[in-house]
């Protein structure tokens, strides 16, 4: 029996052997659901992929508004000549430099559809940017009340085996004096031993709770997290209208797919230039020499303008406006597709909402009526008038009481941060500003920053040096275990 209570006790203090341990081993930080969401925003590498993507479209535009720019080349060439066809014409080497400048003039409006892809690319990469922020944001979100659930399925858990201690002692005391059947020990026994593993397994989901939430966030996945928060209720007063009316008009995706249907549409049009002609504006000046004569140096030059026309290129501009009808096609299906999953997921979300929130009051009704029916359990086996059995089905249903309300909570303050994400709460843009921005003609960084919600959120993302791959305490310094010892286990 002593054997027993010091294990419970071990066990009550959160095997505290082990958290010492980690303690001398790994950092302790403080940290609430805000800096948690801003951790995930200043290391999550799928943001900085996010950042660098929309740097690339940026450079990508560059490009091809550079596309009509003049471009000028240069080619040199020098030959060594012999044979009968020179012999005795005084010069065995001969060298030309020849310079082209170049401009296109019409180019059936390709590169105009061209430059209208890259630049709805680039706003493309700036909602991309959004709506990986809220996703990331959503995550977070989640990861964080998991540490919480799992932090208060430790506090059930403890609550469970220390009530079943108490009555083992009772039991016990009783047993002694004879009042009771040793039957009755070896139930409440087996019952705490129960009792005491559901313990050990609700540590170790918070530990692994734990272990995600920092990876999430960029910090060791040993880091000891210290969390103040507690998962709390509060009411909801929106409609499912309301939030489906708001989601349409406001998440990322709605307007993600209709930016990529004005591309598919750009890159249609561009297309089309096969059918039309192209001219260029073209100024060649060529020097040549023979040697070893320096002064027989000849120079000409010419400008014009060239003209080329693909009367009949085999059917290859037909086939390729057709693939891009079909590209179209699912282009305009796959707009239509994310309007109906973002109604949807709104509808989950808040029936999800809605139904844990119902399952809270009624499980804190429970807990009560559960506790009331342990004490009178207990009262009842005192006197003899009911059995050990009893007690423990009581208890058991208190224990379930007590889960149902945290998980009830852990639902309802999840699916709440699932709605925010369904209906597209911002982050960092405005996506209906940015858009309406960018239809008056304002360029991606001027439509970034009159949507922007901070001063932060208005400055152009850039690419930035992947960072270091983040490693647990005194992993450094640990020796990886040799091959045979792994096989021998």
């Amino acid at each position: 029996m002593v054997i027993k209570k010091k294990l419970t006790a071990l066990l009550l203090a959160g095997l505290m052997s082990f958290a010492l341990h980690t303690v001398e081993a790994a950092e302790v930080i403080d940290i609430d659901l805000d800096e948690s969401i801003q951790r995930a925003f200043a290391n999550n590498r799928t943001i900085k992929q996010a950042a660098a993507n929309r740097e690339s479209a940026f450079w990508s535009l560059s490009y091809a508004r550079r596309q009509s720019n003049p471009t000028l080349s240069w080619s040199m060439g020098g030959s060594r000549v012999g044979g009968k066809s020179y012999r005795g014409s005084g010069y065995d080497n001969s060298w030309s430099n020849t310079a082209t400048l170049s401009m296109p003039l019409y180019t059936g409006k390709r590169l105009e559809e061209q430059r209208e892809a890259a630049r709805l690319a680039l706003n493309l990469a700036d909602l991309n940017l959004e709506n990986t922020l809220q996703g990331i944001r959503m995550q977070a979100t989640s990861y964080y009340y998991d540490v919480l659930h799992t932090r208060n399925m430790i506090e059930v858990e403890e609550s469970s085996v220390r009530t079943l201690q108490e009555h083992l002692d009772n039991v016990a005391a009783q047993f002694r004096v004879g009042t009771v059947a040793k039957s009755d020990v070896l139930y409440s026994q087996v019952r705490l031993a129960n009792a005491q593993q559901s313990l050990v397994s609700a540590q170790n989901n918070f530990d692994n709770a734990v272990a995600r939430l920092n990876n999430f966030i960029g910090l060791p996945t040993d880091t000891i997290l210290q969390l103040h928060d507690q998962l709390t209720y509060s009411k909801y007063n929106f409609t499912l209208e309301s939030c489906t009316a708001y989601a349409l008009e406001n998440h990322p995706d709605c307007a993600i797919s209709d930016y990529q249907v004005r591309q598919a549409q750009a890159n249609r049009r561009a297309l089309k230039a096969g059918y039309r002609p192209t001219v260029n504006a073209v100024a060649t000046k060529n020097i040549t020499g023979k040697e070893p004569f320096r002064d027989n140096i000849t120079e000409s030059w010419t400008a014009g303008v060239s003209l080329s026309w693909d009367i009949f290129d085999g059917g290859l501009t037909s086939s390729q406006i057709k693939e891009a009808d079909a590209s179209l096609a699912s282009t305009e299906e796959g707009a239509a597709a994310a309007r109906e999953s973002i109604q949807l997921a709104v509808q989950e979300a808040f029936l999800d909402l809605r139904a844990a929130e119902k399952n809270i009051g009624t499980t804190a009704i429970a807990i009560e009526n559960a506790q009331e029916d342990y004490k009178i359990a207990q009262v009842r086996y005192a006197a003899g008038v009911d059995t050990n059995l009893a007690v423990m089905d009581a208890e058991e249903k208190l224990t379930e009481a007590r889960t149902n309300y945290y998980y009830a909570l852990y639902n309802y303050n999840a699916a709440k941060a699932q709605l925010d994400y369904a209906m597209g709460i911002p982050v960092s843009i405005d996506v209906t500003r940015y858009v309406t921005a960018e239809h008056e003609g304002k360029t991606a960084d001027q439509a970034r920053e009159e949507a922007a919600l901070t001063d932060e959120a208005s400055l152009v993302p850039k690419a930035e040096k992947p960072a270091p791959v983040v490693r647990m305490s005194g992993l450094d310094d640990a020796e990886p275990l040799q091959t045979e010892l792994v096989e021998s286990n």
